[in-house]
């Protein structure tokens, strides 16, 4: 996929990564890693396909990639992630990745909604929400109990 490709590829994102990655090193929780978005894109790609939706797959998976990179200024400066990922994602998006402008607004604007469902959500959005949840493994978490998710939030059984 040439857009994900662009993405990884960018001196912004690599740098954000390795950031993430140095401030997740310890964490015992979920990281927010290659791993990670990787599983968000294939469940959104899957739910995508089955709601029939006609949202790209490289538009999911671009948003996947996206939507966490921010997280390291959660951590280091109390910044939401969302916040914080959906400025480095415009940043990158704006930077010679060939879009349109309002695919360029449709992946910021899941980003900065997949934190909490609304009632108004975009497609894109709750798709990102829905898959981001459904990503973890909290079944098989070693620290399930000391996960600060509220038991709703937590996946019990596989479900995807």
């Amino acid at each position: 996929m040439e857009l994900v490709d662009k993405i990884t590829k960018h001196a912004l994102y690599k740098e954000c990564y390795e950031k993430l990655s140095k401030a997740e090193e310890e964490r015992k929780f979920c990281h927010h890693d290659f791993t990670h978005f990787l599983d968000v894109a294939r469940i959104a790609y899957i739910k995508n396909l089955e709601q029939k939706r006609k949202i790209s797959k490289e538009i999911i998976y671009a948003t996947a990639f996206l939507h966490d990179i921010g997280k390291c200024f959660q951590y280091q400066q109390g910044i939401p992630h969302e916040v914080a990922s959906a400025k480095i994602a415009q940043e990158i998006l704006d930077d010679g990745v060939q879009l349109l402008d309002h695919q360029k607004e449709e992946i910021i604007q899941a980003i900065k909604e997949h934190r909490k469902e609304t009632d108004h959500m975009s497609t894109l959005g709750r798709l990102l929400y829905e898959s981001d949840k459904l990503s973890r493994a909290c079944y098989k978490c070693p620290v399930q109990k000391e996960c600060n998710w509220s038991e709703e939030k937590k996946n019990h059984v596989v479900v995807y």
